[in-house]
């Protein structure tokens, strides 16, 4: 972002990952909501500043993604079964997904969209 910033004939694009848990109290797992809101307020924050510098700051919100780090959730079939009945589309995320909204957010479709949270969660936020 620095060398952009530098250079006023330059544009960056910047995706953060921040989490559904952005959004929501986590009491299970305390340090790292506090971290996943930390990641919108300074996603939204550098929007403002560097907007006018050609610099879209938008980030992603996952929800429950197939990762290693979902892995003893998934493993559990009774914790397994209460997310997956959350989640409108029935199924956990790939990464793919992720990846997938990444290209958009990195794409000039996106050129306008600063300060953006673009939730990737089956739904989970809109229940």
């Amino acid at each position: 972002a620095t060398r952009v910033l530098a250079d006023p004939e330059r544009r960056g694009k910047i995706v953060n990952i921040a989490s559904v848990l952005s959004f929501q109290g986590g009491i299970r797992v305390a340090s790292y909501t506090a971290s996943k809101h930390g990641v919108l307020g300074i996603t939204r924050l550098l929007a403002c500043e560097w907007a006018s510098k050609g610099i879209n700051v938008n980030s992603i919100a996952p929800g429950y993604i197939e990762t290693n780090n979902t892995e003893a959730l998934r493993a559990d079939p009774d914790r397994s079964a209460a997310i997956l009945a959350r989640i409108p589309a029935g199924r956990w995320g790939g990464p793919e997904d992720i990846g997938d909204a990444a290209v958009f957010l990195l794409a000039p479709a996106s050129n306008y969209m600063h300060g953006a949270v673009v939730p990737v969660d089956g739904g989970w936020l809109a229940r």
